[in-house]
């Protein structure tokens, strides 16, 4: 098909048709071998045709070539896109060239992308000069990278949001007295000049900004595009640029994307941000760039109970080290946040010193927030999977700690001396293990802990399957302390459990 098609384009034969079958063949790289060896790499028929009297034609051959991937066709792709003046077709170039090494055509680039950034844009032809000026950003920052920001701003005062599990926002909000928290839905907000204490808390998920002119933007418009244009200015004319310098070394432009959590369906929403991005880089002056792939600000719309949208901004410059020890992990692992949240709910029954064990540790993340939390004793992790204590041993070698770790069945591990608590990410219903699997595994292990723990030793579990746990606890030995919903989404559950009767 593919001689087939060549030979009509080479006849003048249904030129267009014929390319965009060609075009079609040319996606994946069994077609493109093709489609070369057919050539035997002259691909003069395609470079006539960039100078087509038909746009859609250039456009088409131009895609092609792109595909193809010969840097021979470097140069008569760049000589047709300066020719060009239909725009619609100028993008097509682009997407051709960046794919070849077109390093030698930079400034030329450059000098394009100025041009067109500082002219009046005709409301007619502004999707396709965005287009290419898009293509043109992307294709200097794949050459010469973006410049990086350094964040300097923790000691300037902010108004922020930390993101925490919603069952248990007071324990954040405790943690924080001196900087006015207050709690609401989806977390705890303060102000503060200290950021270095905020990262001192363990239990928020994620640091948010609130600008403290713009803490809202107001949904204006009747369609799509105006309501992007409105959002826009909103958020052009906000603090947000001065916000952004005030906590950064380096100068403009600062590079960011867009998330939007709201009512439209997938495909709405992506127009939306994109013309949002495109409209807000705009009126900007370019201080401010829109880019899915190289950025370092997230901008947060989230739409509220009022059909407006709270507006927060998330910075990537603002390295989170809390968990840096967790270099590694397993598809089973628990989320060092919620490891360090378990702590804070069991506080009251650890002790300080104590000799702790993790029958069923995979990489050591329950373990190291516990002594995080509070010092112990000798800790020992046990596991059955290899790489998990592979990966539990890097990981605590990072947190600068010292843990025992066993590779084997717990059910075969033997001890010395008691533990004074069993801290522990319980097995789940998951994979190729199944309910009743898990039913058998947690039998044995209420009769198996029973040989490393004395009188008045606590447990601390985190569970998923709890109807299975309060199903098999030998409740004359066993006394469940505390239940905490941990999520019911995924039915994640924390227990706290005492050995021994008084």
């Amino acid at each position: 098909m593919i001689r087939e098609y060549l030979e009509q384009i080479e006849n003048g034969m249904d030129v267009r048709k014929n390319l965009i079958a060609l075009k079609a063949a040319c996606k994946d790289s069994a077609g493109r071998t093709a489609v070369l060896y057919a050539l035997n790499n002259q691909l003069q028929v395609f470079y006539d045709l960039l100078k087509s009297e038909e746009p859609k034609i250039r456009k088409n051959v131009a895609l092609i070539l792109g595909q193809l991937g010969v840097q021979d066709s470097l140069v008569p792709l760049f000589d047709a896109y300066e020719k060009e003046e239909t725009l619609f077709v100028k993008s097509s170039y682009l997407t051709a060239i960046r794919e070849l090494d077109y390093r030698q055509y930079l400034e030329v680039f450059k000098k394009r992308l100025q041009e067109l950034q500082s002219q009046e844009i005709e409301e007619s032809n502004r999707k396709h000069i965005k287009e290419e000026c898009k293509l043109l950003q992307d294709m200097i920052l794949a050459l010469e990278g973006y410049q990086k920001h350094t964040f300097t701003g923790w000691k300037v005062p902010s108004r922020i949001i930390l993101m925490t599990n919603r069952n248990f926002r007071e324990i954040t909000a405790e943690q924080i007295k001196s900087h006015h928290p207050k709690v609401f839905n989806a977390g705890v907000q303060a102000r503060t000049s200290d950021l270095k204490e905020i990262f001192e808390v363990r239990t928020f998920k994620e640091l948010l900004f609130v600008l403290e002119d713009k803490s809202s933007l107001t949904k204006e418009g009747k369609t799509v595009d105006e309501m992007a244009r409105m959002l826009a200015k909103q958020i052009s004319d906000s603090s947000l640029l001065q916000f952004l310098q005030e906590r950064h070394q380096g100068e403009t432009p600062f590079y960011f994307r867009i998330e939007c959590k709201n009512k439209m369906d997938l495909k709405q929403k992506s127009v939306f941000t994109k013309k949002l991005g495109s409209y807000l880089q705009e009126q900007s002056e370019n201080q401010l760039i829109n880019s899915t792939s190289h950025y370092e600000v997230e901008l947060r719309l989230i739409e509220n109970k009022s059909g407006n949208f709270n507006f927060l901004i998330k910075l990537f410059t603002l390295k989170d080290s809390r968990f840096s020890y967790r270099r590694e992990a397993l598809s089973s692992s628990i989320q060092p946040v919620n490891a360090a949240l378990v702590m804070h709910l069991a506080k009251e029954y650890l002790s300080e010193n104590a000799q702790v064990l993790d029958p069923f540790c995979g990489v050591g993340t329950m373990l190291i927030e516990r002594n995080r939390f509070l010092p112990t004793g000798d800790m020992y992790g046990i596991d059955l999977f290899g790489k998990g204590i592979e990966a539990a041993r890097r990981n605590t070698e990072l947190a600068g700690l010292r843990i025992n770790y066993i590779n084997r069945d717990f059910f075969d591990f033997k001890h010395a001396y008691l533990f004074d608590e069993v801290i522990s990410n319980m097995p789940r219903a998951i994979g190729q293990k199944t309910k009743t699997d898990i039913t058998l595994l947690y039998k044995k292990f209420w009769t198996k802990i029973k040989e490393h723990i004395g009188k008045g030793s606590i447990l601390v579990l985190y569970c998923y399957d709890r109807e299975i746990l309060k199903a098999t606890i030998p409740t004359q030995f066993f006394t469940i302390k505390e239940e905490f919903e941990i999520s019911k989404k995924e039915d994640a559950y924390c227990y706290v459990i005492s050995y021994g009767k008084n």
